[in-house]
């Protein structure tokens, strides 16, 4: 049994063409600090708010 052969596509033909001729594109960078700050999740309970003192 032969291995399967690969169907033409439009769209991957024109995107190896396009990186032929352009070069790849570079890796997207993520912006640093885009999160915000986590805050508590539960109030602080009697004995943390005793011991910070």
């Amino acid at each position: 049994m032969s291995p399967k052969k690969k169907v033409f596509r439009k769209v991957t033909a024109v995107k190896a063409l396009a990186r032929k001729v352009l070069g790849t594109t570079p890796p997207t960078r993520r912006a640093p600090g885009t999160k915000k700050e986590k805050t508590a999740k539960h109030k602080p309970t009697l004995g943390k708010m005793l011991s910070e003192e």
